[in-house]
């Protein structure tokens, strides 16, 4: 069986006959939209349009499950009730453990994960502990599948939706109306200002600790995030990367020289010349 057991990931319930129209003006995700049995990625943003909360997100009977962090979970709870005001909406917690399937064994969790999907990897997810340990080996291909989470690969606060790729996994919505953050997270999809991104990272040797520095030059680029052996994530400064690239300047983490490539799922490449900075 490829199945493993995530500990550290927590449930919550929303429900309640305002339960949808709550989250799909209050979230990235455009909930309106969600098919049952489809997990989507999303997150609650600050009024700056930055991540305060990542989670997944799926239907479950006449309301929602939330999937997210265990260090998260709380205040999740907490931030999500203190917007529902006077809605007909209930939000409690709902369990502990999740366990994914993939390979052979895709199709029997309750739920697609969107995100695994467009990277061309068929996976789903249940609520539980059903399979024993096998953490390292999803972690392994949530790393090769290039799907960023935070704590490993970003810090809450710290990162714009598109740092995380949530525009190319269906966790960001430019068609739904207002929800927080929408403002600044428009602006940036329309104008194109978005430079920071998710990157595949390979080295010839084992990487060093998530956190090391990526330069270019003794410039950095970006920081090691989840790192598996020789392979790892990371999000840089795609403009700078490009500058190295064209310049000929080596990439290093620590001492170890690095290649870094943009996941080819998401349909996105290095900007052919660096156009500002952009913070």
């Amino acid at each position: 069986m490829t199945a493993a057991t995530l500990p550290s990931r927590h449930l919550i319930r929303i429900g309640g006959k305002d339960a949808g129209d709550f989250l799909h003006s209050l979230i990235t995700t455009d909930v309106d939209s969600l098919p049952e049995g489809e997990a989507r990625p999303g997150a609650l943003l600050t009024p700056q349009g930055k991540i305060l909360f990542d989670f997944i997100l799926w239907r479950d009977g006449d309301g929602f499950l939330m999937e997210t962090d265990e260090s998260q979970r709380d205040g999740l709870i907490r931030r999500l009730t203190m917007y529902k005001l006077r809605a007909a909406v209930d939000i409690s917690p709902a369990g502990e453990g999740v366990t994914v399937y993939w390979g052979d064994d895709a199709g029997r969790g309750t739920v697609t994960d969107a995100a695994f999907a467009k990277a061309g990897v068929a996976l789903s997810r249940a609520p539980g502990k059903a399979a024993d340990g096998g953490e390292e080996a999803y972690q392994a291909l949530r790393v090769a599948s290039g799907i960023a989470t935070s704590g490993a690969d970003f810090a809450l606060q710290d990162a714009f939706p598109h740092d995380v790729l949530l525009d190319r996994t269906d966790g960001l919505s430019f068609r739904k109306g207002c929800y927080v953050g929408q403002e600044v997270v428009s602006r940036m999809q329309h104008r194109g200002t978005a430079r920071r991104r998710v990157t595949l990272v390979e080295a010839d040797a084992d990487l060093p600790a998530t956190g090391t520095e990526i330069v270019a030059g003794g410039k950095p680029v970006g920081a090691l995030g989840s790192v598996s052996g020789k392979s790892g994530l990371a999000i840089v400064r795609i403009d700078r990367v490009a500058d190295a690239a064209a310049s000929g300047v080596p990439l290093t983490a620590g001492d170890i020289e690095v290649r870094i490539t943009l996941p080819a799922w998401s349909g996105l490449t290095f900007p052919a010349e660096s156009q500002g900075a952009e913070s």
